[in-house]
Formats: structure tokens, C-alpha cells, sequence
């Protein structure tokens, strides 16, 4: 059988919508006042596909239908079809470069600490476009998770279709409360309780080695899942921490949070991944436009 004569024997897509209202409320006249509908209309879309498939889908008694076996397969895989169908035209819609929404997958971290105090500024600016803001780090496959752009700590290689437009560098240092290094380490790190990530966990022997104190041991130790809870820690005076720009840009400019031995390039840059050139799509233009100059003018 060709593929041609399978598309042949698929009813009309109307017949599968009035169907399955007609099945949800095994009801024909429920049907038609849910599609705004009459009940003729629905019963001949039934007896349409019932005609086209040599099936019976409902059985009729005393004014009220049932579905039949070959009924309930036809709604499960009618459902799910219809669901799909509607999830694709509504991606497709959101990621028209038309569209009032703008999928921007984010490092928590980022998204938390740096991202989210920012994005009042963005919507005054671009008051037409919505972010939908979506946490998750490391690589990404635009395509499959819907997403218009990622921000990345480039630290994973990414796959040569994508575009890379790099946001920053990125500069690291330990990081703490002025009132913690003058008062409970002594300004000694030997002295400090060291904060780690479980999500970057050799923040501290990465900095460590770069600056030749490879033999520099802690007096204690303490760990947390997430980098943003590690930094929250160093904020309320637990100890010391490994803390990257932009992320701790804004406790630094305050001075909730100081960097006593200076902070330097780590290597990694910040960037942002899609699919096309950003200048392509007007949404991701803007977004992208003042992404880079809101993070330049933060550092």
C-alpha cells in the first residue's frame, strides 16, 4: 500500500475535532455546543469517519452514544495527535520572529543573581516582548527544547550550527563580607571555612593552581548543591568563596560581598548560543543588543 493511499483513507481533520468532543462527552449535542456546532453537523462528521474506516465508533442507546472499542483507540490516538498538532502550531507561532514571546534558556546561577534584577529594565525598553525564562546550564539542544536563545558559561563545546556570540569574560576570585575577612579569618585563607559548589567543584583548586598556592589548606570546609547557594552562604558570613563576574558583580558594586585578592580571568566567557545569526530574528536582536551592553556596563 503506498503512502499516498494511506493519506487518502485519513478523514478530514474536522471529523476528528467533532469527534472527539463528541467521545470526551460521549454526548453529540455536548459536542456541538462546545464547537458551536449543530447536532446534525456532528453526527455526520462521526458517520463520516465511521464510513471511511468500515467502523463502528459509537454504539447508540436510548438517545445517549458509548464509545466502542475501535472508539477508544481512535480517541486515544486522536487526542494525542491533535495535541502535538496544536503544541507545533503554537511553537511555531511563539518562535516567529513575529511573535510577542522570546525563549531564553538560562544558567541558573546567572538567571538568579545577575539576569532576573534586570529584566524590569528590559520590558520598559521592549515593552511588546515577553521573556519566558527557562533555568537549566550546560549544553542545549535549541530545537528539541524550544528554546529562541541560550546563555551559557562556555565551559562544554557546543556543535557548529550553532551561533556563538560571546556576552563577556568571565573573572573569578575568592569572595566574602568585608567584616568576615577582617574579623574571622584574619585576612589568612588558611584561617577560613572555604564554601564549594557541587555544581563547579574544582572552583577552588582551579584558582589555587593559578595562582601558585597549590599548598594553601583551609581550617574547614563546607559544601552546597548549587553555586547561588554557595555565594548566599559567603553573603551571610559562612565563610569564603570562589565568586565569578557577572554573578557577583552586583554584590561587589554594593559591597555586600568583597574580593580581598582581586579577581581574574578564568579562561571562560559567557555567550550566547542560537541557531541563526541574532541579527536575523528582531526579537533576539533586542534582546541581545541589551544584554551586552547591560552586562558591560555592570563589570
Amino acid at each position: 500500500m503506498s503512502n499516498n493511499h494511506i493519506k487518502r483513507r485519513l478523514p478530514p481533520l474536522g471529523t476528528l475535532t467533532a469527534f472527539e468532543a463528541a467521545a470526551h462527552h460521549q454526548s453529540f449535542s455536548r459536542a456541538a455546543q462546545e464547537l458551536h456546532l449543530t447536532h446534525g453537523a456532528i453526527s455526520r462528521a462521526v458517520a463520516q469517519i465511521e464510513e471511511r474506516i468500515g467502523v463502528d465508533l459509537f454504539v447508540r442507546r436510548n438517545r445517549r452514544v458509548y464509545l466502542t472499542a475501535a472508539g477508544q483507540r481512535l480517541l486515544k490516538t486522536t487526542t494525542e495527535a491533535l495535541d502535538a498538532l496544536s503544541y507545533t502550531v503554537e511553537e511555531i507561532h511563539r518562535h516567529d520572529s513575529t511573535s510577542p514571546f522570546l525563549t531564553v534558556s538560562c544558567e541558573p546561577s546567572l538567571a538568579m543573581r545577575w539576569l532576573m534584577p534586570r529584566l524590569g529594565e528590559f520590558r520598559a525598553q521592549c515593552p511588546e516582548l515577553n521573556i519566558d525564562l527557562r533555568m537549566a546550564g550546560g549544553p542545549i539542544d535549541l530545537l528539541s527544547e524550544n528554546c529562541d536563545i541560550a546563555i551559557r558559561r562556555m565551559d562544554f563545546g557546543v556543535h557548529e550550527d550553532y551561533q556563538i556570540t560571546t556576552i563577556c569574560s568571565e573573572l573569578a576570585g575568592p569572595v566574602c563580607t568585608k567584616d568576615y575577612w577582617e574579623k574571622h579569618i584574619n585576612q589568612d585563607l588558611n584561617e577560613a571555612n572555604w564554601l564549594h559548589s557541587r555544581t563547579r567543584p574544582n572552583a577552588w583548586d582551579d584558582w589555587k593552581t593559578s595562582h601558585g598556592l597549590e599548598k594553601v589548606i583551609p581550617k574547614s570546609e563546607q559544601h552546597f548543591d548549587h553555586f547561588f547557594y554557595t555565594l548566599q552562604a559567603a553573603q551571610d558570613q559562612l565563610g569564603i568563596a570562589i565568586g565569578s563576574t557577572p554573578l557577583v558583580s552586583d554584590d561587589l558594586t554594593m559591597q555586600r560581598l568583597i574580593a580581598p585578592l582581586g579577581m581574574h580571568p578564568t579562561g571562560y566567557n559567557y555567550a550566547l548560543l542560537t541557531l541563526d545569526d541574532p541579527n536575523l530574528d528582531p526579537r533576539i536582536a533586542a534582546f541581545s543588543n541589551w544584554l551586552i551592553g547591560a552586562i558591560a556596563s555592570s563589570l
